[in-house]
């Protein structure tokens, strides 16, 4: 086997000569421009009758993602955890995904980012407009989430009915927070509030998933029989978060509550065999969960649910 190998190897590297001295012959050409990395700026597959659209609507590069995840662990095990996923151990990207739901009657944004501009911007690159949007839903109330509902003083989404769970809403409302006074206590007697097991629209159900924020909800999706869970903050990295569910997150308000949720939400997915689709997971965030060991292991979708 050895010596077929290397013989194999002689051959292949005695073919490529000719062609090599031919390419080097030619008059020199110049070089193309470095374009920097690039992912997509949204990602669209079908749910049974529905259509979801995965919005990227801001992924910046992130320095020392240590002080944010895996905070009750010693450093030397996070770095060995990373090596061990492929990923460096100081760097990290931090996508930014809110998502279209088309159920057919009915287009529904989950989150609106950082700021209108953004989120508007992937909107518009996957085809739709702000106005054709008749729901919005938040799924807490972190400034990523709720940033985007206002442009100036203005709606972003000005023909939306507005959802956001009612527990979220409660504690926010006398917290003396700033973003919750600016942008969400002008616009509160528009929304609905919900409590776990309610509808935003056919199909839409709101699941409890407390501890990220003190009312996080998830959202469960459904149509002729295909399933898909949003899980927002659940989880906000493959590794950090989701594969170790017990390791603290600097963000997590209440994090033993969130560990808990992590885990039981994550064993849910595992068991049925539901995808998920993430709000900080690399883009795009949708896959599915394997349990493996005491965690999970998130495993990217291919194909299955494109077709």
């Amino acid at each position: 086997m050895a010596f077929s190998l290397t013989r194999r190897s002689a051959l292949l590297a005695g073919a490529a000569l000719p062609l090599a001295a031919a390419l080097g012959s030619g008059p020199a050409r110049a070089a193309a421009e470095l374009k920097g990395a690039a992912t997509p700026d949204h990602y669209r597959f079908p749910l049974g009758e529905f259509e979801v659209t995965a919005l990227k609507a801001g992924s910046p590069a992130m320095d020392n993602p240590r002080e944010i995840y895996g905070l009750n662990v010693p450093a030397e095990e996070f770095a060995e955890v990373s090596a061990e996923a492929f990923i460096p151990a100081d760097k990290a990207q931090n996508t930014f995904t809110p998502s279209v739901v088309n159920t057919g009657t009915q287009l529904v944004l989950f989150d609106t980012g950082l700021s209108a501009e953004g989120t508007l911007a992937a909107l518009t690159a996957a085809g739709y407009t702000a106005d054709q949007v008749d729901v919005v839903v938040i799924t807490h109330m972190h400034g990523d989430h709720i940033s985007g509902l206002m442009s100036g003083d203005a709606l972003t989404y000005p023909n939306a009915s507005y959802f956001t769970g009612a527990v979220e809403n409660d504690f926010w409302a006398g917290a003396g927070n700033e973003g919750y006074d600016k942008i969400i206590r002008p616009i509160a007697d528009r929304f609905t509030y919900l409590k776990g097991g309610d509808t935003v629209a056919p199909g839409i159900t709101a699941m409890e998933a407390f501890g990220h924020s003190p009312g996080h909800m998830t959202y469960h999706i459904e149509s002729a029989g295909k399933r898909l869970l949003l899980t927002a903050d659940l989880a906000n990295h493959p590794v950090w978060s989701l594969a170790h569910p017990e390791w603290e997150v600097r963000f997590d308000m209440d994090k033993a509550k969130a560990a808990e949720a992590r885990k039981s939400v994550l064993t849910m997915l595992a068991e049925d065999r539901v995808p998920l689709l993430a709000y900080h997971f690399s883009f795009p965030p949708v896959g599915f969960v394997e349990a493996r060991g005491e965690g999970f292991h998130f495993v990217p979708a291919s194909y299955q649910l494109l077709i």
